[in-house]
């Protein structure tokens, strides 16, 4: 047999290492594909739509998102930390309510409780509740613009929609560089946007859940245009969380109308949607709103509210109370089950009651049961506290590690801070460490958990 000549030799060796490159290429396709922005995937699928394709191909095949949260284990723990600290949450000081709700709640009970939400601004001394006047049939507000949303920015887009509606000409751009200054953040909290007009401009707003239609067109026939949150499907992406600025309505014909910074339309022409096919969407969110007004409105804007929505208390107890209701209408609806849960939680926030949290617990454990979307905790978080607070660390670990394999789950801070809170209760102060780091990584201005990095940080280790 004849020597191999040197040409041959480095051919062969040229050919291989082609091949060990393709390999490792192949292995790091998905990888790297994952890796790339979310910003720059949108606009790929809007350039190349082939080329999307195939890029968004590797990541379902490999790092698919799941069709729905995980069932909890319900595995108990035994803390090992008092992560009270941690929280950064202190209990309201309210009168206690007059029953608390029984640990596993039933369909037909509506809880008589008390609750809190984020931090909303003190209003003036509310006027009494001016006599009922009947409002017109149809209001459609002048003026109200429409802004296309960069990517994943319905929160700065939808509140630039309305501040410009009253005169100022704060930019989209503008808003999302304090509330999102990580572009890749997936979620603005309607807390987090009432407390941005608040502290960041000259105007005023409240944000509150448990809202109805008749409380939407009170407000609209005043002048005073509603963002509301919803929840809605794509064909091709599944379910969303998204805002949607109403600046009018028509009671004979059953519609409202507003502007989608998402879906347009584009030529100022509005939205119109059905009452009855935005309101299950609505409930996807606790019906929760904001509204936005100027200083010397503030009284009005309080007498325009329901009762039992002008202060946290009794807020929330409504709140229960309709989604208990819910339940008892579709006992599998597990956006219901999911409010009661949420519901429950503010009222262990007030009062520091367990026997909400250990409600809130059964009601959420029902919800997963039932079936949530993924991304479902990309808006709505209450289901760490609650599971915090029964001891329930490692259910906490799994929904987060779960939101967390996708890459918009891994831009929301708020999932990190709550892993940092039950890392820390089973011990893992290194961890704990990181994952606040991570949330401030996400949203320098997250302030939450620098309080909890300053804290655990305190502890050594």
């Amino acid at each position: 047999m004849r020597r191999m000549n040197k040409r041959t030799k480095y051919l062969i060796l040229f050919i291989s290492g082609l091949q060990i490159m393709g390999i490792i290429g192949l292995l790091a396709l998905p990888t790297a594909v994952q890796a790339i922005p979310g910003r720059y995937r949108v606009a790929l699928s809007e350039r190349s739509p082939f080329l999307s394709k195939i890029a968004e191909g590797v990541i379902d095949q490999v790092a698919p998102v799941p069709t729905a949260l995980p069932a909890p284990k319900q595995e108990t723990a035994v803390p090992q930390v008092d992560i009270s600290g941690a929280l950064a949450l202190e209990p309201t000081q309210a009168p206690p309510p007059a029953a608390l709700p029984s640990p596993t709640p039933k369909p037909t009970e509506a809880a008589d409780t008390a609750v809190t939400p984020e931090p909303t601004p003190s209003p003036a001394p509310i006027p009494p509740t001016p006599t009922a006047v009947p409002l017109p049939s149809r209001v459609i507000l002048p003026g109200m613009g429409v802004v296309k949303q960069t990517f994943n920015s319905c929160g700065p887009a939808n509140l630039a929609q309305v501040l410009n509606f009253y005169g100022d000409p704060i930019t989209q751009e503008e808003i999302r560089l304090y509330l999102k200054p990580n572009y890749e953040d997936r979620n603005v909290s309607p807390w987090q946007i009432a407390d941005y007009v608040n502290e960041q401009t000259a105007f005023r707003a409240i944000a509150r859940s448990g809202g109805n239609f008749d409380l939407v067109k009170r407000f609209i026939a005043a002048g005073y245009p509603v963002v509301i949150e919803e929840g809605y499907r794509l064909p091709q992406s599944g379910w969303w969380g998204h805002y949607l600025t109403v600046y009018g309505y028509d009671e004979e014909l059953g519609e409202m109308y507003s502007m989608d910074t998402f879906l347009g339309p584009w030529d100022g022409s509005g939205r119109v949607d059905k009452f009855s096919d935005v309101l299950p969407r609505w409930q996807q969110f606790n019906d929760t709103f904001y509204v936005v007004y100027r200083p010397e409105q503030e009284s009005e804007v309080m007498a325009l509210l329901d009762p039992a929505l002008r202060d946290d208390f009794s807020m929330w107890a409504r709140v229960a109370e309709m989604a208990q209701e819910e339940v008892a209408a579709e006992p599998d609806n597990a956006f219901a089950w999911f409010n009661i849960g949420t519901a429950n939680t503010r009222m262990g926030a007030l009062t520091a009651g367990i026997d909400y949290y250990q409600t809130a617990a059964a009601a959420y454990d029902k919800a997963l049961e039932l079936g949530l979307p993924p991304r479902m905790l990309w808006y709505q978080h209450q289901i760490y506290l609650a599971y915090l607070k029964t001891d329930r660390y490692q259910d906490v670990i799994t929904l987060a590690n779960v939101t967390l394999e996708t890459q918009g789950g891994r831009n929301v801070e708020e999932t990190y801070w709550y892993k940092g809170h039950a890392l820390a209760a089973l011990g893992d102060i290194i961890g704990a460490r990181q994952a606040y780091q991570s949330a401030l990584a996400v949203n320098k201005n997250f302030y939450p958990a620098q309080i909890s990095l300053d804290w655990i940080n305190s502890l050594g280790g």
